[in-house]
């Protein structure tokens, strides 16, 4: 019981760090790891050796994931290629339906691209469907926001899912099947609250200078858009029936090499380097460490980081023996998959961040997935979408999200927390009320 308690106060620790305090997560988990494991008595070999461990095992796995999925999702929204993109949801779904079109197009760029960058992209599409109909413009942006946070919290590339699947030990490949699966039948009752809800609150657009748009004739083509976003997706599908017991694929150098080629990092990196084709002229700046690839590394250390500190954590809480002791208190009772999401859920309510939320709680909860009975091939897929699924929500006043979405519309606060917050809860349920069905079915 002591040792549950020294995890309450590290937990509370590392939120009134980063939420008081503002300290970097990065710091705050690294040093609620090492004071966790003084608290409960390690010995300083141990400590040592879970500080080593947890970060050098998670950056071999995860780090050069998440750099490789940046540098994509850059080189895709710098050339306008995930604008191209966008415009063809449009035209497929159809502008009378601009609600349904906006949330598939946000929820499409934010496989690759960071949500709020996805919110900024789409930004000139929304506000001009507006203006050009008489449907809100909180009803158009936050379509966008939904669906682009839907699909930034449960399906790879982005830094989130990827991270908690290599802190969780889950395969990508089925975590992009299963997050696909379960954001996409999510979005239905956040449609409809879209329609029947948020079209209510009056916004009406207003034009601003400063808004930027890159023009057609610089864009890339569609195919060489999307490109970067299907290799990998499809070349990690393939690794993964290739690695299925039953060899649909035969045996020999046909399935080795589509299990090399499909390997998440190799993926990845092919998907980085065919993103290289979207600008109309490679010039040698766009790689250097002033251009676009130095700015990605830029974006991509922060997670990175924040990734190894969680895995440091999640380290040490192994190490501990908290498992024995959660197995022990959790004896009598069931909440297998409820447990990451209430904790993913909780996290991201207190402190605002997706990608922290979700590290946070996959490094507390890898652990037990023993005594959660979540150690499976496949509850620890489900586990990695719960996690994502908890992290959805709430998205308020201490997640950037709700200041883009509330500042590029002019809604108030109080619109923003009847629109894009409330809509974060309700795709959070419904997230993992889908999980949870398919769970029944597949665990």
């Amino acid at each position: 019981m002591t040792t549950l308690l020294f995890l309450l106060l590290v937990i509370t620790f590392i939120l009134i760090a980063i939420i008081r305090y503002e300290i970097h997560p990065f710091l705050a988990l690294f040093g609620g790891a090492i004071g966790y494991g003084l608290l409960v008595g390690m010995d300083l070999k141990m400590i040592l050796q879970s500080i080593t461990e947890g970060f050098g095992g998670v950056m071999g796995n995860v780090g050069l994931l998440i750099l490789f999925g940046v540098i994509l999702g850059t080189f895709l929204e710098k050339t306008g290629g995930a604008m191209v993109i966008a415009e063809k949801v449009l035209s497929w779904v159809g502008e009378k339906s601009i609600n349904l079109s906006l949330m598939l197009s946000g929820w499409v760029l934010s496989i690759p691209v960071f949500g709020d960058s996805t919110i900024l992209m789409m930004n000139p599409i929304a506000k001009s469907l507006s203006a050009k109909s008489t449907v809100s413009y909180a009803a158009t942006i936050v379509a966008v926001s939904l669906g682009a946070m839907a699909s930034h919290s449960l399906i790879p590339p982005t830094p989130g899912p990827i991270a908690t699947a290599g802190i969780l030990g889950a395969d990508l490949g089925q975590v992009i099947l299963y997050g696909t699966i379960v954001s996409l039948i999510a979005l239905i009752p956040v449609y409809f609250f879209v329609q029947k809800w948020v079209t209510k609150i009056s916004v009406r657009p207003q034009e601003n200078p400063q808004d930027q748009y890159i023009l057609p004739e610089e864009r890339p083509k569609l195919a060489t858009s999307l490109l970067p976003i299907l290799t990998p997706l499809g070349l990690i599908f393939l690794a993964s029936i290739a690695s299925y017991p039953s060899k649909p694929f035969g045996e020999g150098t046909l399935p080795e090499a589509l299990i090399f080629l499909g390997s998440p990092i190799i993926a990845l990196l092919i998907g980085a380097l065919l993103s290289f084709a979207l600008p109309k002229k490679l010039d040698r700046k766009l790689l250097s460490a002033t251009g676009w690839i130095g700015e990605a590394l830029v974006a991509a250390a922060p997670v990175i980081f924040i990734t190894g500190a969680g895995a440091v954590f999640g380290k040490m809480l192994q190490n501990s023996g908290i498992g024995t002791v959660v197995t022990d208190s959790l004896q009598g009772a069931n909440w297998g998959l409820f447990l990451p999401f209430l904790l993913a859920f909780g996290l991201k309510c207190a402190q605002g961040s997706t990608t922290v939320a979700m590290i946070t709680t996959a490094s507390i909860v890898a652990p037990l997935l023993g005594p959660l009975g979540l150690d499976t091939d496949m509850l620890k897929v489900f586990a990695t979408i719960a996690i994502g699924s908890g992290a959805l929500a709430i998205s308020h006043a201490n997640d950037s999200a709700f200041w883009v979405v509330t500042q590029l519309s002019g809604m108030s606060t109080k619109q923003g927390n009847l629109s894009h917050s409330l809509g974060t809860l309700i795709t959070s349920f419904s997230a993992m009320a889908v999980l949870y069905l398919i769970s029944l079915v597949m665990a």
